[in-house]
């Protein structure tokens, strides 16, 4: 493929490179037929501006960095389509990082994006502590969290769900199906999306006059081999539960599939809520009960706020909050 250059379309246009370089960035300067001209033979040839060299001219990249814990997760990917999308819609590049659920290689990734001078950064589901999250917002604004959340800040914003009313809604679910010993599948503690869920539940229970035993939550990797040992460990040590509120889909399979092992059907002997809606959720054998976050929607809000602060730093937006939505399928 033949990059078509600035030259080309002077010569096609028959007009300078400068008078090209004008009418493409919208200069004061140049005579309107002459700007139409130019444009339509830009059009023509498919010529696009070098974003370095426009980077030269407005201090920006028109690049943005995107940041997820897991991209083999299929809730970062469809998030990361949401707001890809919208990038390319604003004429934005994407850098996506993965940091394989590991805070070191998150901050070495940040490091890395401000080597390379992105306007903004959209940070999915941090594992950073709350102090080295403060460092970033100092020092890498513009910037949209999505699943964390800070203090009012210039130049950074918050995309979330509301994880603990939700977490409410499912443990309502499980209660109204008569289940009153409900186990916790909580992924890691350190997460914002963790603590909120177990705040929901433990209302949920508390409002249903029940006791929520501390050795019915177990921590775990938010992955389907996660899943299985947190729920064979569980499961062995409390036999008397009839139920399990995962923390995501892929920690539901394990769940399953720890009930498999352990002889107990689903939902029968035990009853499973996962989390997030993942594609697969719906052709696992039996299907998930999840409640469904707004994957998709997550990504473009958060993109566009991001462009919002990337035109005006100066802004300190309120968190936007997003709900979810209980999705029943076989596991319940």
């Amino acid at each position: 493929m033949v990059r078509v250059t600035i030259r080309d379309v002077a010569e096609r246009a028959g007009v300078s490179r400068q008078t090209v370089s004008r009418a493409i960035n919208n200069a004061p300067g140049i005579d309107p037929d002459t700007r139409k001209r130019v444009l339509a033979v830009a059009r023509e040839l498919g010529y696009r501006p070098s974003n370095l060299a426009r980077g030269l001219k407005t201090n920006r990249t028109h690049t943005i960095g995107l940041v997820v814990p897991d991209i083999a997760n299929p809730f970062f990917a469809d998030l990361a389509r949401g707001a890809s999308e919208v990038a390319y819609g604003a004429d934005y590049s994407v850098l996506l990082c993965n940091t394989e659920e590991r805070p070191e290689r998150e901050w070495e990734t940040l490091r890395m994006l401000e080597a390379h001078r992105v306007d903004g950064l959209f940070l999915a589901s941090s594992r950073l502590s709350p102090g080295q999250l403060g460092e970033v917002a100092e020092g890498y604004a513009p910037l949209v969290l999505v699943n964390r959340q800070m203090d009012v800040h210039p130049g950074v914003g918050c995309v979330l769900v509301n994880d603990a009313l939700a977490a409410e809604t499912a443990t309502d679910h499980l209660l109204a199906r008569g289940h009153r010993r409900i186990g916790f599948l909580g992924g890691s503690t350190q997460t914002h999306s963790g603590r909120e869920r177990r705040l929901g539940h433990t209302r949920a229970m508390g409002r249903a006059g029940l006791e929520r035993r501390a050795g019915w939550d177990r921590p775990c990797a938010p992955t389907v081999e996660g899943g299985r040992l947190a729920a064979l460990d569980l499961l062995q040590h409390h036999p008397e539960l009839t139920a399990l509120l995962a923390y995501n889909d892929l920690v539901a399979v394990g769940a399953v599939q720890a009930c498999e092992t352990l002889g107990r059907e689903v939902p029968g002997s035990c009853a499973i809520v996962g989390w997030d809606d993942i594609v697969f959720s719906s052709y696992v054998s039996p299907s998930l009960t999840t409640m469904r976050m707004p994957k998709y929607h997550l990504g473009e809000a958060a993109m566009t706020l991001l462009l919002t602060l990337i035109a005006d730093p100066l802004l300190a937006p309120s968190p936007t909050i997003l709900e979810a939505e209980l999705v029943v399928r076989q596991t319940t």
